[in-house]
């Protein structure tokens, strides 16, 4: 007798749950997107303890007669396609027909559903349907599942804590509810309202349900489209980040997608705006013919793969920094009043939401539309001016993108004061004057010529055989600096002339010529494996640019501050010194009157 033989269908749907139904936050999900596949325009979604006890979704949505609401939970049972030409084609969210069958085969299932003609009520325990009847006419479906795992304990005894699993959850309908700005979402978690939108197809709007009103107050929006990809969306000023990638959203035709590769494209888009280590805020949906994505790749259908990536990315990049390079980036300081909880409000629990403030309908305004304009930070500066030198200073650097300062003092030998009309600057010294000199190097480099300068002794330095072999891979990354260098012995190089551009490196003068190298030569061997030219330079230009700048605790003359602020007005981008830390901040009028107690009190 043969060993082969086929798995009766619950087992193999154990199986198949293992793919889709990991963790309470799958099926949260699957639920949702078949409901905003119906056609819903509001989804409530209701859970008891994380969902591990019970998960109810309800929509609006066109429903099902009796016929599909049991044939639903057959394995591969799917509306969404027919032919193997739809599956390169997909227009809905969901379409393997799996997701039914998978959740019921691990838990206790209850369908109502509704077409509006005929109502149907269907039961399904482990698997097995055991009950179809008749139920009311409410347009809509309601799906509620309950004791999850509860006939595969292993799974069960691996799910996340409370709050980790809790926080999945809340995680993923914040990300569907910006995806569908049209549809009002409501969360719920043991009686605790966590998010409820207004269904208003406004997508900043839900941005502030979901990230605050300052949050919302500094994001810009992006569009761009070449001739396969069309981009909009919002993305935070650079003065917003966070320590994970939770806040960068990105949506393929309005599904929630994940990918590493694009993700770091939008990260690098705000390179040298921020911080390498911290992300931003991001809310982007790519729309694309479904021909040229690939969603088909693992049975969440979030991985996705994409034809022309490099086209779209180059235009996720060029849109970002679009929307960011014209705008002013000084962080203002604000002054706020500190409010203390109450009591009861000590308590671990995750309802944030109850105490925030509602808006109307008519009471929302839009904070790009003209007469928002003060949500933008300092809009108002870039005419500004203090006396006639001043002005005529202004008409000579018209191209400016920060706004006039007239220098006052120094404070801890650290930051320079800066004032006008307006309000107060305070400008970190280092940082002004490495944006100078980073911009200074950086153009250096984009227009080297290769020259070269001869050492007066050449620099021997020795390899590990792996790190050698390495660098002689990529050793005409180096020439094409400006280096001339030979191989020399076993596993080593010697070095008879360097660019000229190092030349005004402090590095030099302080005899340190030979540490500058062998750290140039470094990043070459240790580069990473998406490695870029251009970012490589970056790293580079940025590197000198440190060593070449005054440093905090140093005492300037006012000549030389005054200096530092008139080059740094010249830069192309005067808000962040080449490592993402901003080179000043803003405190206006408004605001220090408010600091001392002179108004709005």
């Amino acid at each position: 007798m043969g060993k082969i033989h086929v798995m009766d269908e619950l087992l193999s749907n154990k199986i198949a749950a293992g793919e889709v139904v990991e963790r309470c936050m799958n099926v949260v999900k699957e639920l949702v997107e078949n409901s905003i596949d119906a056609e819903s325009t509001e989804i409530k979604i209701e859970v008891k303890d994380a969902g591990t006890t019970m998960i109810k979704v309800t929509d609006n949505g066109i429903g099902m007669d009796k016929d599909d609401a049991v044939m639903c939970f057959g394995l591969h049972a799917t509306s969404k396609i027919k032919t193997v030409d739809d599956l390169f084609n997909i227009e809905t969210l969901g379409f393997r027909g799996e997701a039914l069958a998978s959740i019921s085969s691990v838990s206790e299932v209850t369908l109502k559903t509704s077409n509006g003609k005929v109502g149907t009520e269907v039961i399904v325990i482990g698997g097995k349907i055991e009950e179809v009847k008749e139920s009311d006419l409410r347009q809509g479906t309601t799906i509620t599942v309950k004791n999850l795992f509860f006939n595969t304990p292993a799974r069960l005894k691996h799910l996340k804590s409370y709050y980790t699993e809790l926080a999945n959850i809340t995680d993923y309908v914040n990300k569907i509810s910006l995806t569908h700005p049209e549809i009002k979402f409501s969360l719920i978690s043991d009686g605790n309202t966590l998010l409820n939108t207004d269904g208003s197809n406004n997508l900043l709007k839900n941005i502030k349900f979901i990230y605050g009103v300052d949050i919302a107050k500094r994001m810009v929006p992006i569009s761009g489209e070449n001739e396969d990809y069309t981009i909009s969306g919002f993305v935070s000023k650079p003065e917003v980040h966070r320590s994970n990638k939770n806040g960068m959203v990105t949506l393929v035709n309005n599904r929630v997608v994940r990918n590493v590769e694009l993700n770091r494209i939008i990260n690098e888009a705000y390179h040298s705006y921020k911080p390498d280590n911290r992300y931003p805020i991001t809310v982007i949906n790519i729309e694309v013919d479904p021909t040229l994505v690939d969603v088909n790749i693992h049975p969440t259908k979030m991985d996705v793969k994409f034809s022309k990536f490099e086209e779209l990315c180059e235009l996720v990049r060029n849109s970002i920094l679009d929307a960011i390079k014209d705008i002013n980036l000084i962080p203002i300081v604000e002054a706020k009043e500190k409010v203390y909880p109450k009591p009861e409000q000590y308590e671990l629990n995750l309802n944030i939401s109850e105490e925030e403030p509602k808006y109307e309908k008519e009471e929302y305004k839009n904070p790009y539309e003209s007469e928002q304009q003060e949500l933008f930070i300092n809009d108002e500066l870039d005419n500004t001016i203090i006396t006639k030198e001043a002005k005529e200073e202004e008409v000579n650097l018209q191209t400016d993108k920060m706004p006039y300062m007239e220098v006052v003092g120094q404070v801890l030998a650290t930051y320079i004061i800066c004032r006008n009309e307006t309000g107060m600057y305070v400008m970190d010294q280092h940082a002004a004057k490495e944006r100078v000199n980073y911009e200074i190097v950086r153009e250096k480099m984009s227009n080297r010529d290769n020259k070269s300068m001869d050492l007066l002794v050449p620099i021997t330095i020795e390899f590990s055989n792996d790190e050698y072999i390495i660098l002689k891979e990529n050793l005409s990354m180096l020439t094409d600096m400006g280096f001339n260098i030979e191989e020399f012995g076993i596993n080593s190089i010697i070095i008879k002339s360097h660019p000229i551009w190092l030349q005004s490196s402090i590095w030099v003068h302080n005899g340190e010529l030979e540490t500058v190298i062998k750290e140039l030569i470094d990043m070459v061997i240790k580069r990473e494996k998406n490695f870029d030219l251009d970012r490589f330079y970056d790293h580079i230009s940025a590197t000198v640019a440190c060593k070449m700048s005054v440093k905090a605790n140093t005492i300037l003359t006012m000549e030389e501050m005054e200096e530092i602020v008139k080059d740094l007005r010249k830069c192309k981008n005067p808000f962040n010194c080449p490592h993402g830390r901003p080179t000043v901040i803003y405190y206006s009028k408004e605001e220090l009157e408010k600091l001392f107690k002179r108004s709005g009190f």
